[in-house]
C-alpha cells in the first residue's frame, strides 16, 4: 500500500474544514443582529479532523466577521465530543447553535433547543449509513461478524434511529474505531469483515488504495439534515431576527460562497423536519 504523507490533507478533508469554517463565519454575520456578545456552538460528532485543526479556521473567521462588522464580542466554538459541547454550553451560556442530529437528539430538552432552520453541508456526512464489506453480500452476511465503526457512540440513536429498530448493535461483534479512515483501513485490511459508516466516510472509499473493493450492502433512510438551533434563554426577538436571516444566507452574494465550500442550503424551517427522528428517539 502506498504511504500517505500524514501532513497532507486530502480534498476531502479540506472541504469539510471549509464548509465548517464557512458554516461559522454565515452564521456569525447573521448572529450579529443578536447584538455583541454573542456565542455559538458547532456540534459535528464524527466529522473528518480533530476540534483543534477546526477550530483556528473558526477562530479566524470570527476575528474577520468582529471587525468587519465592529461587534464587541463574537465568538464561535467547534466541539466533536458531546463533553467539550456540555462544558462550553455550563460557560458560556451560547444563544445559538448547529448541531448533527445525533447530538441534537441526546441534547435538545435538556438544553431546551428550539429548531430555527437547517444546514445541509456536502462534506459533513452523517445523511445516510452504511453496512460496507469486501465479502459479504447483504446485512445477513454481517450479522455474527466482526463491525468496525467509529459511529458506536451513542447505542439508542443507531439502534432506534439509524437502524429503525429493523436490528441491534448485538447481532454483531463490534470493534470500535477512533477515527472515520480506521473505519474504513479495517474493512479493507480485513480486521473486520464489516463496517458502519456514513456517507462521507463512503464517498472518502475512492480515496483509498483498494476502496473499489469495498461495497455497501445495507443502507438507512435518510436522515435530516444539521439543525439550526436556538438555546432556551434566548430572546424571542433575536430568535425571530435570526430566523429571518438564515434563508438568504446561501442567496444573492452568499451564493458563491456557499457553493465554494460545499454548503448545498440553510433554509428556515421547524420540528417537523425532525418529528420522526424525535420520535424514534423517545425521550
Amino acid at each position: 500500500m502506498t504511504a500517505r504523507n500524514p501532513n497532507r490533507r486530502s480534498p476531502f478533508f479540506r472541504h469539510f474544514l471549509g464548509a465548517v469554517g464557512a458554516l461559522a463565519g454565515l452564521f456569525t454575520a447573521a448572529l450579529a443582529q443578536a447584538g455583541p456578545n454573542v456565542h455559538f456552538l458547532i456540534v459535528m460528532e464524527n466529522g473528518i479532523g480533530s476540534p483543534g485543526q477546526a477550530q483556528p479556521y473558526v477562530d479566524s473567521l470570527m476575528e474577520l466577521a468582529k471587525k468587519a462588522n465592529g461587534w464587541e464580542a463574537v465568538e464561535g466554538k467547534y466541539a466533536a465530543k458531546r463533553k467539550a459541547a456540555k462544558a462550553y454550553i455550563k460557560e458560556k451560556a451560547p444563544q445559538f447553535g448547529i448541531f448533527s442530529l445525533g447530538a441534537f437528539l441526546r441534547m435538545r430538552q435538556e438544553n431546551g433547543l428550539e429548531v430555527l432552520g437547517v444546514a445541509e453541508v456536502q462534506a459533513a456526512g452523517g445523511r445516510t449509513f452504511h453496512l460496507v464489506s469486501k465479502t459479504a453480500q447483504d446485512l445477513s452476511g454481517c450479522k455474527g461478524q466482526k463491525l468496525a465503526s467509529n459511529h458506536f457512540g451513542s447505542k439508542r440513536f443507531l439502534e432506534r434511529v439509524v437502524f429503525g429498530g429493523a436490528f441491534a448493535l448485538m447481532d454483531f461483534e463490534r470493534v470500535k474505531t477512533n477515527r472515520p479512515v480506521q473505519t474504513l483501513k479495517a474493512v479493507l485490511r480485513d480486521e473486520a469483515v464489516c463496517a458502519l459508516i456514513d456517507d462521507a466516510q463512503l464517498g472518502e472509499l475512492a480515496n483509498l488504495e483498494g476502496g473499489s473493493a469495498v461495497k455497501s450492502v445495507w443502507r438507512s433512510q435518510e436522515l435530516p439534515p444539521m439543525a439550526v438551533v436556538a438555546f432556551s434563554g434566548t430572546p424571542t426577538a433575536d430568535r425571530a431576527k435570526f430566523k429571518t436571516s438564515l434563508a438568504s444566507l446561501c442567496s444573492g452574494e452568499g451564493k458563491s460562497a456557499c457553493d465554494k465550500v460545499g454548503i448545498k442550503a440553510i433554509r428556515t424551517a421547524d420540528e417537523a423536519v425532525f418529528a420522526t427522528a424525535i420520535q424514534r428517539y423517545g425521550n
